[in-house]
């Protein structure tokens, strides 16, 4: 077979004004794109704060955009610089029209939002479309957004459908019908229902660590071991505290080890506080961030999580028993996937609402005396969300031509935070 030498730019728009879980989403799916095709080379948009934490694989750059803040009520402020919302978005939106235009991709993979950030994206779309630019665009999106009585106004509003019309070729879900099928629970247009390829969830690789290196690190042996962990870290300091407070009544015993990751986003006081509740615990290790946060829940008996696109999938790919406290605040989006989650019997979910102490640790002496740890409906969830992605975005990049073949991995870089 011959194989296409021609070079193929895409550009990768992550907005990200919270937490870590979309630039890691991003950074797979990238790193995912270049795997796939030799020919490849990717430029990441990103407003990340966490941008610069992450081991960069080989044909992957990054544009880092000023970083803007997001309240529980969803609204976007300015996060650093001195400047008014309306100039840093200007600044924002002449980044990225620079870059497309001097970069000048075959394709742009923009998440979640067709117009970017309060349309920070829409000069670039526009001008691509009055000169007739040949680049493809796709839009990719969690499986849940948010509930349907918020999202679908927030769409029609925005004209996220005329957007998807105007200047969409096709929108990846990475996702399952089965569990949530947004075309239904959001009212797609068919205009827009036709354009929607379900990918399935984002398989995560595997650690290189195997499971009894993070033991032995922390000092469990035999004992069983559970995983606290709050994501980023910014807005769960809640479930770390009602998780110490519970334990602090209720011992698990000697034959049980706590893990304890705060997130790197989780401010110093708050993370004192914990260090403080944890000395009334026995057996509590705490971590304020881990590089490897796979062959720590590998290591887990029992992983006790907030709700997020990525640690779910994380726990899906590894069969793990789960507790879920997910937020709920701006978005309904976690609580939405636990619950449907739970509803298949693939985790336990809790409501941040009704949290408690007591609850909490009642559920975690439920689900380490729990005999039946995989569940047959594990077996039975789509994970295979990359390599749909890459397959698409290589249907578009092109077309009926012969595709070149899948480049073999000469390492084993990942794109885990250093």
């Amino acid at each position: 077979m011959t194989l296409i030498n021609q070079s193929k730019r895409i550009i990768v728009y992550s907005h990200d004004t919270f937490g870590l879980g979309n630039i890691r989403r991003m950074l797979a799916i990238s790193k995912s794109l270049v795997d796939a095709d030799p020919n490849v080379s990717v430029l990441i948009l990103s407003g990340s704060p966490m941008l610069h934490a992450f081991r960069i694989p080989d044909r992957i750059d990054y544009i880092k955009l000023p970083c803007l803040s997001r309240d529980v009520k969803g609204d976007y402020s300015v996060k650093f610089l001195d400047m008014e919302y309306e100039q840093l978005l200007k600044l924002r939106s002449n980044i990225i029209l620079s870059a497309v235009l001097d970069f000048d991709p075959d394709l742009i993979l923009v998440d979640k939002k067709p117009y970017g950030v309060s349309d920070e994206l829409g000069a670039a779309l526009h001008l691509m479309q009055r000169r007739g630019h040949r680049a493809k665009l796709v839009l990719l999106l969690r499986d849940i957004l948010d509930s349907p009585e918020s999202t679908i106004p927030v769409w029609k509003k925005n004209g996220y459908h005329d957007a998807i019309q105007l200047h969409y070729d096709k929108v990846l879900v990475v996702g399952s019908p089965e569990i949530y099928d947004m075309r239904k629970e959001y009212e797609f247009p068919d205009a827009s229902h036709e354009k929607v390829d379900f990918c399935g969830y984002i398989a995560r690789e595997r650690s290189d660590k195997r499971a009894g290196e993070i033991r032995l690190q922390i000092g469990c042996t035999k004992e069983r071991l559970v995983l606290v962990t709050a994501g980023g870290g910014e807005d769960g300091y809640q479930l770390l505290h009602s998780y110490l407070e519970g334990l602090s009544r209720q011992d698990l015993g000697d034959n049980t080890m706590t893990l304890m990751i705060c997130g790197p986003e989780m401010s110093e006081s708050r993370r004192h506080q914990l260090e403080v509740l944890a000395c009334s615990c026995r057996n509590v290790v705490i971590q304020e961030f881990n590089t490897d946060m796979m062959a720590c829940m590998e290591a887990a008996d029992l992983v006790v999580s907030m709700g997020g696109y990525n640690s779910t999938c994380e726990l899906l790919t590894l069969r793990k028993r789960a507790i879920l406290v997910p937020r709920v605040k701006p978005s309904q989006e976690q609580w939405i996937r636990a619950e449907r989650l739970a509803l298949q019997g693939l985790v336990r979910a809790i409501h941040p609402n009704h949290l408690t102490p007591k609850l909490l640790m009642d559920t975690v002496r439920e689900e380490l005396g729990r005999t039946n740890v995989h569940h047959s409906r594990l077996y039975q969830i789509d994970m295979g969300g990359l390599p749909r992605i890459s397959q698409s975005i290589s249907d578009l990049l092109y077309g009926s031509a012969e595709k070149p073949q899948a480049r073999i991995r000469s390492s084993n870089r990942s794109v885990a935070p250093q």
